[in-house]
């Protein structure tokens, strides 16, 4: 499967639009796994986009920019990683790690790029200040989105009209003559997310919501066990029972969310009932003192 002209103009756009979404809009249609949705509505398989764009959503869990610091472009990886998994039948796994983290690392030199281009029309609009030409403003802030968009679009692009073949090549060159590096990468590409994972948990207060992280793993363990073992009940019963009408839907995984909603909630108002106690106790501290205060004599009214 090849290409098509309108999936690489499509591609294109959306490109450089997720890119103005995570800088401005801020829709959430700018993130990696959405990413991956989007490329797989468009190539025809949205199962292998939400794989890939999850799995690179995982990757970069917890990692963000402060200041003007770049950071690897998850999304444009997976719309890649995505489109040729899809075209040339590529192991999502593979993709992953052969194609969306690379090409991730490398838009970090078109993200650099891009700030740079974008300093002219900042001066601009420093000048436009100066002088009180609010038009010229909103004009100079709306064309400084072009190099943003077409640092990821030009760079997509190339990929998607020209790179085909030499994927296609790299591909069946890993599936045959080096084919233990092909598996290697699958599996890498697979455990990449889960290594991300453990490393962001290094980061957030575990020990201090330790009894949270025991219930939502013992949580997820069980549901996943008895939604997965239901749902196995339900095909064997339709296969043995042709009358049998009953639909076993597997939801483990919205459970768990809307459990971790509940907790998160809980949590959450704990600790605004526990800030608004110590703010009132402070307060009542504080006109104890001034009480005790003003009945104190000082030297000098002696």
């Amino acid at each position: 499967m090849d290409i098509s002209w309108w999936q690489i103009l499509l591609l294109t756009l959306y490109a450089g639009y997720q890119i103005l979404d995570e800088l401005e809009i801020n829709s959430s249609a700018g993130s990696a796994v959405f990413a991956g949705f989007i490329t797989g509505l468009i190539m025809g398989d949205v199962k292998a986009g939400l794989l890939i764009g999850g799995s690179m959503q995982l990757t970069i869990l917890g990692v963000g920019t402060f200041g003007g610091a770049s950071r690897i472009d998850a999304n444009s990886g997976t719309v890649l990683a995505t489109a040729f998994s899809v075209a040339i039948g590529m192991k999502p796994e593979q993709a992953i790690a052969a194609i969306a983290v690379p090409v991730a690392s490398l838009m970090i030199q078109t993200d650099i790029l891009a700030r740079f281009a974008n300093t002219y029309f900042s001066h601009r609009i420093d000048k436009n200040i100066e002088d009180f030409n609010y038009s010229a403003i909103n004009r100079n802030f709306l064309l400084g989105n072009i190099p943003w968009a077409l640092s990821r679009q030009i760079p997509v692009f190339l990929a998607l009209a020209f790179g085909g073949g030499l994927v296609t090549k790299v591909v069946n060159y890993l599936n045959t003559d080096l084919k233990w590096l092909g598996d290697g990468l699958s599996v890498a590409g697979a455990v990449l997310p889960a290594v991300v994972f453990a490393i962001l948990l290094r980061y957030l207060p575990v020990k201090k919501h330790f009894p949270y992280l025991i219930l939502g793993f013992t949580l997820t363990a069980i549901l996943s066990t008895i939604f997965t073992n239901i749902q196995s009940l339900g095909t064997g019963l339709q296969g043995v029972a042709k009358s049998f009408s009953g639909t076993f839907n597997s939801l483990p995984m919205l459970a768990i969310a809307l459990i971790g909603f509940g907790l998160a909630a809980i949590s959450y108002k704990n600790s605004i009932n526990q800030n608004r106690g110590g703010s009132g106790e402070q307060q009542d501290r504080s006109q104890n003192d001034n009480n005790d205060a003003e009945g104190e004599i000082e030297d000098d009214e002696l």
